[in-house]
């Protein structure tokens, strides 16, 4: 699932923030040092008027931010250019409060030497907070961990070009990681810093064993672009296309720049910003009381566990998430502590085709253990991976390494969304789905099809189906 970038101005609303508390806090060292009081009743002549002013800026600032947009490439400006900017906006929010003064007549009963006062610390205040946040904002974005990750498709004639574009900014949300050449091969070799990884047989290769988010195409024959593109968003790939024009319009689509690149994008789905944004609040949300529960089982269930199968209480297992990323899975422990090597003994009995394991009456379970899994107690320490970002309250399972590296090209499809604490296939009579493929199915038509709507609908199911005891066998 791919989020579409930002292109509003409430993007910037840190900045937004650290600029309006940069005028309000002008204003009041002014005050303070004009009357050596900070609005306290009877002591500075027409507080109130003072006290709208405060108001007034918080509203002047925000209009300022939403009519001008004047934070456009605000990292990438020098002190000089900043400096500018902050003086242009700092006379726009003066020009907002003049305004409000005049239409409102409190002009003669305000202090000139405040007004002038508050200006000039504006700016310096202000300026002094950007300063200082751009360097925060540079800092992060060096972190090649908080990125997506890129490979980029070309021909050995555009190659060169498409790399300098791509990869010739540190502020880039995206990590080029490889690069296929489709005309020629030269895999091992690297260009600009960036390795061959590929050729036009062995694109496929590398997308099943290695992370990728998004895949960045740039060549010569639209037409088979097209056709590339397509196959790369039915494995759960975000595609982006550079363009002059198209003929053959995909779906889920949306054109963005990189570089001097005008591309389409597409993928499975698409999210706004604001669904993004109130995904991961209900998500947090939701992990924040799950934890509540999680820590009151705890101290039923950790007697309970240590008494019937001697061992930690925790369950622990690296699971693949997103895109082929590798994270740390927690459960309550419901099994003995041999039950992975016991594994390999019982998959003659395995009850599903495919590549995941169920087995009805598992000897591995031990007798508590089939109460803990039948109403998911035992999922409850995933809400801490909801929280830190690794899981999602509705995904698809993720799978384990054992299985990952049996999956075949198509499967991967089922990992191009956030994995979840439960889905669609948990809640769709997974009892009776014994066929891994109808699993695939059910995740990547939850991930095409998803919505806010879809999840809280899942939610709800997953809620029923925990409270009847039909999770978990």
């Amino acid at each position: 699932m791919y989020k579409r970038k930002k292109k509003f101005w409430a993007k910037h609303w840190d900045v937004i923030a650290l600029d309006t508390i940069a005028s309000l806090l002008a204003l009041v060292i002014a005050l303070f040092f004009r009357f050596n009081r900070i609005l306290i009743v009877d002591v500075i002549p027409h507080e109130y008027i003072y006290e709208n002013i405060l108001i007034m800026i918080i509203f002047s600032c925000i209009l300022n931010a939403a009519l001008r947009d004047p934070y456009t490439g605000i990292v990438h400006r020098d002190k000089w250019q900043e400096l500018k900017a902050v003086v242009v906006h700092s006379i726009v929010n003066l020009g907002g409060v003049l305004l409000f003064l005049y239409a409102f007549r409190y002009s003669n009963r305000i202090s000139r030497s405040v007004i002038l006062a508050w200006f000039v610390l504006m700016v310096f205040i202000m300026f002094s907070f950007r300063i200082v946040f751009k360097r925060v904002v540079r800092f992060r974005k060096h972190d090649d961990s908080t990125k997506s990750t890129m490979l980029i498709i070309a021909d050995s004639e555009t190659i060169n070009h498409c790399l300098s574009q791509l990869t010739g900014s540190d502020y880039m949300e995206y990590k080029v990681v490889g690069c296929c050449i489709i005309d020629k091969d030269w895999v091992g070799k690297r260009i600009k810093g960036v390795p061959v990884v590929g050729n036009c047989d062995s694109v496929f290769e590398y997308l099943r064993t290695n992370v990728v988010d998004e895949v960045f195409i740039d060549g010569k024959n639209r037409y088979s672009e097209e056709l590339l593109a397509e196959r790369l968003t039915d494995l759960g790939c975000t595609v982006h296309i550079s363009l002059i024009h198209t003929e053959h319009l995909m779906k889920n689509r949306t054109i963005e720049y990189y570089g001097d690149y005008i591309t389409m994008t597409t993928s499975m789905h698409m999210a706004s910003n604001r669904e993004a944004f109130c995904k991961r609040t209900v998500d947090i949300i939701g992990s924040l009381v799950g934890l509540l529960i999680c820590a009151i089982a705890f101290i039923f269930l950790a007697p309970i566990i240590k008494i019937q199968a001697p061992g930690p209480v925790f369950f622990s297992q690296t699971r693949i998430g997103k895109n082929g990323r590798r994270f740390k899975f927690y459960k309550f422990r419901s099994m003995y502590v041999d039950a992975e090597e016991r594994k390999k003994e019982l998959m003659d009995q395995n009850e599903m085709n495919g590549l995941m394991f169920k087995m009805e009456n598992d000897p591995r379970i031990f007798p508590a253990g089939h109460f803990i899994r039948k109403y998911s107690i035992d999922e409850l320490p995933q809400f801490w991976n909801v929280l830190i970002g690794d899981m999602s309250l509705v995904g698809t399972r993720p799978p384990t390494e054992n299985e990952f590296v049996l999956y075949e090209l198509h499967h991967k499809a089922r990992l191009a969304s956030r994995p979840g604490l439960t889905g669609m296939w948990q809640v769709s009579g997974r009892s009776n789905i014994t066929d891994f493929e109808d699993v695939v199915a059910l995740d990547t038509e939850y991930i095409r099809n998803w919505s806010l709507g879809l999840d809280f609908h899942i939610i709800l199911k997953t809620i029923l189906v925990v409270v009847k005891g039909s999770g978990s066998k």
